[in-house]
């Protein structure tokens, strides 16, 4: 059963709540993309979050939002890595233990930042489904509280304070580029910058290989899709069968959601570090990477999230140096 979306309320309550215990990144002007793409183009330095991805901002607030008696149980949840690690940060910093639940698709690099946080890594099946399993098994026989990583009110209202930074800092901003795999940062961020400025064009972007909720919406519902390798990495797995709120949301709110090859998410990566500074992972190079391989029009100034930066490193000196994917 469809849920009420989340409201921009919900989005504000959320960022008053995890102000403490998040970063607020900054937002800076690229002026090689923006003389790329004829249009001014910023930033959000997202990736440079305490645990090195957006997904810091949902855990942390559904984290707070449980009672004690909750918390006590145990929190797990399934991940690609950013979420797990996240959730890892947010229960430790309120004294919960966390078990993040990730399938053999996700890098050894992410497991390892998750285990360094003093959570129980488990490692089950080759696909986020398979390991939602267990998941499942250990709500159900152990009594564990469950965050999921995108379709929960909690975590959307968390990634969609992103959108109000966005906003406060660029009010002339006609297009977002934003990541898409589960739906929840896109459809916060859609929330939050809808409900303040209805006008703005939100474009998704994922990769091409497995990209779930781009598949789900050609269908008109929730559908499975493979999942396979990409650099891209972060942005794998389904949606959910029985998805209550991102899928709608996604539906609603977002105008458009662009794909990219292997090719050209590389291309982006480098793009980021030759270019703007930036060690950014293949989710987080998405926005950049599409524009540069012109799928982007805008009509005004752009924003681009950069959503996180855990790479493995020797995967990306091995792309800076223009190894083949």
């Amino acid at each position: 059963m469809t849920q009420p979306f989340v409201t921009l309320t919900e989005i504000q309550a959320a960022h008053a709540r995890i102000k403490p215990h998040v970063r607020r990144t900054f937002t800076t002007r690229s002026a090689s993309l923006g003389a790329y793409l004829g249009q001014p183009v910023h930033l959000k330095l997202e990736h440079q979050q305490i645990t090195g991805s957006f997904k810091l901002r949902g855990a942390m607030n559904a984290v707070l939002s449980l009672d004690e008696t909750t918390r006590a149980r145990g929190i797990v949840a399934v991940s690609t890595g950013n979420h797990g690690r996240a959730l890892a940060h947010a229960a430790r910093a309120v004294g919960a233990r966390a078990t993040i639940c990730m399938s053999t698709l996700v890098p050894q690099a992410k497991i390892d930042g998750i285990a360094a946080l003093g959570a129980d890594i488990r490692i089950i099946g080759a696909s986020q489904d398979e390991a939602q399993y267990e998941v499942d098994r250990l709500i159900a026989d152990e009594g564990f509280a469950t965050i999921p990583p995108f379709d929960n009110r909690h975590v959307i209202a968390g990634q969609g304070t992103l959108g109000l930074e966005l906003l406060d800092d660029l009010p002339e901003l006609a297009t977002v580029l934003v990541q898409v795999s589960g739906g929840g940062l896109v459809s916060g961020v859609a929330a939050a910058l809808k409900a303040r400025k209805p006008d703005v064009r939100i474009i998704g972007v994922s990769m091409a290989r497995g990209a779930a909720m781009h598949a789900s919406l050609a269908a008109g519902k929730p559908v499975e899709v493979p999942e396979l390798p990409t650099l891209a990495d972060s942005l794998g797995g389904g949606i959910g069968l029985d998805n209550h709120l991102t899928f709608a949301m996604t539906r609603a709110l977002v105008d458009d959601i662009v794909l990219l090859s292997e090719d050209e998410i590389a291309a982006g990566i480098r793009h980021c570090y030759e270019h703007e500074g930036q060690i950014v992972e293949g989710a987080g190079a998405v926005g950049v990477a599409a524009v540069l391989a012109g799928k982007i029009d805008s009509t005004g100034p752009l924003g681009i999230i950069l959503s996180g930066g855990n790479i493995d490193m020797g995967q990306h000196q091995r792309l800076i140096c223009g190894d083949p994917v």
